[in-house]
């Protein structure tokens, strides 16, 4: 028995279905949940535009001119018609969420349309259109998901205070949108506006955009900020968000007072645990709600399960997804593997993009982790350098003795797909030498990893 229908519940159903288990699964928001409906998939979408906009827009080097050929400007022909965009973006995971379902009952999963929640450890009770229903269970998941936090002083209304989740309404291009919070979905969303033509302000209750990620990668994005004319308000902590007519004014804790016409609040999620009769079942919860879960997804109560984000793991789908399968592997008696966060590849959507895997360099500046690690910039690669790419680095780490990969980062565009190369290092345990023996087409974005495992070939930190 399955409650929720994102990642981390539709792909166990499909694995529960799979190994011959008889498998319903109870969601009331659509399949695919927040990552298909109103998170990864519509947010990566609108984000492709702005990659083709930020690409238009830095072509001069290339020869490209537009127009009459005197002011040479793309942004004087292009321009970005917001509500087709959107149009496109919501029909696309709209068109997304309707494969799962096919697939779903392709596969012989019985789909209940409703709100499900435990009656102990063995029974769910699902809440539909015709009423209540109950189903007994030899193993229960929860993927329940989670939901952008509000701040009461900072109430969206779907019109110009916004969550991430009401973006897609918009119908025209905002004049001036500010971003309250420098996470990862502010960090994107201020990225992706910007390249689409707004002039975006960012507040920042820290020192730096993307306190979580690499501190140099966050520095080359900042960079890329200031150049492009999105300004960054550092340690600057919104007090209040209000709106007066077509307008909004965010107030920051010192008494400055922002305005523009659209203010976006991304200020983390909360899960979607609260009257799921967690406690009654004797499922542990986190003081901020999150359910407790292990490495194999088990919850503290007997044969109940959780996966996704409303385990607070790692807030991303192929985490959920990895999750749900491993829960249903675990529960069925498969061979299972139990989760490892030191092998999951993670990427910021911002132009350029930031990928990540592994250990992080703050673990190896404290001394937490002892390696080697080699730094090289972008605009030493012959590929970047045919592209006009000149933001960004390749960096690996790996072990002192040993040379095996234990990490990287990658700053480039498309660094979500350089990543994968690393994240195979990593996850198989391979040394330097073994990647810098690998072949790399001549000339690709690729060369720069395998000439960063021949540097650390030998025993010094290197950075060019």
């Amino acid at each position: 028995m399955i409650v929720g229908g994102g990642p981390g519940g539709y792909e166990a159903a499909l694995v529960g279905s799979q190994l011959g288990g008889d498998v319903t699964l109870v969601d009331t928001d659509g399949l695919g949940g927040s990552a298909v409906l109103t998170d990864c998939v519509p947010s990566k979408t609108l984000i492709a535009t702005a990659e083709v906009m930020t690409e238009v827009r830095e072509s001069a080097e290339l020869g490209l001119r537009f127009g009459d050929g005197e002011t040479g400007q793309a942004d004087a022909v292009v321009s970005v018609d917001l509500a087709a965009l959107n149009h496109r973006v919501l029909e696309l995971a709209r068109k997304q969420s309707e494969d799962i379902c096919e697939r779903i009952q392709r596969e012989n999963v019985e789909l209940v349309i409703g709100r499900g929640r435990l009656d102990g450890p063995d029974r769910v009770i699902a809440q539909t259109a015709d009423g209540e229903r109950s189903f007994d269970a030899d193993v229960v998941l929860l993927a329940t998901g989670a939901r952008p936090r509000q701040l009461a002083s900072a109430r969206p209304d779907g019109e110009r205070i916004l969550n991430w989740t009401q973006l897609y309404n918009l119908t025209e291009l905002p004049e001036r949108l500010i971003v309250v919070g420098s996470g990862v979905t502010g960090a994107e969303f201020a990225s992706a506006y910007d390249a689409l033509g707004s002039e975006v302000v960012l507040i920042s209750s820290r020192d730096r955009v993307l306190p979580g990620e690499d501190a140099d990668a966050a520095q080359v994005l900042e960079d890329v900020f200031a150049r492009r004319g999105l300004t960054v308000l550092q340690r600057s902590r919104a007090e209040t968000v209000t709106r007066d007519g077509d307008s909004v004014t965010v107030t920051l804790s010192d008494g400055r007072e922002v305005v523009g016409s659209h203010c976006l609040v991304a200020v983390g999620s909360i899960p979607n645990t609260a009257d799921l009769g967690l406690q009654e079942a004797g499922v542990d919860v986190s003081d901020a709600g999150f359910v407790t879960v292990d490495r194999v997804s088990r919850t503290s109560a007997r044969s109940v399960y959780a996966a996704g984000d409303c385990t607070g793991v790692f807030p991303l789908a192929s985490v959920a997804a990895m999750q749900g399968r491993i829960a249903m592997w675990h529960s069925l008696g498969d061979a299972v593997s139990p989760l490892d966060l030191k092998t999951v590849s993670s990427n910021v959507f911002t132009a350029p993009e930031i990928a990540t895997v592994g250990v992080s360099q703050t673990q190896v500046d404290s001394g937490e982790v002892m390696a080697r690690c080699v730094t090289l910039p972008l605009r030493g690669n012959p590929r970047a350098k045919m592209q006009g790419s000149r933001d960004g680095f390749v960096k690996l780490f790996c072990r002192s003795v040993t040379g095996i990969v234990i990490g990287g980062v990658v700053v480039a565009p498309r660094a979500s797909e350089l990543i994968y190369p690393v994240a195979i290092a990593v996850a198989e345990r391979l040394t330097v030498d073994q990647v810098s023996q690998s072949f790399t087409v001549y000339p690709s974005m690729t060369g720069s990893l395998a000439e960063a495992a021949r540097r650390l070939h030998g025993t010094r930190s290197i950075i060019s």
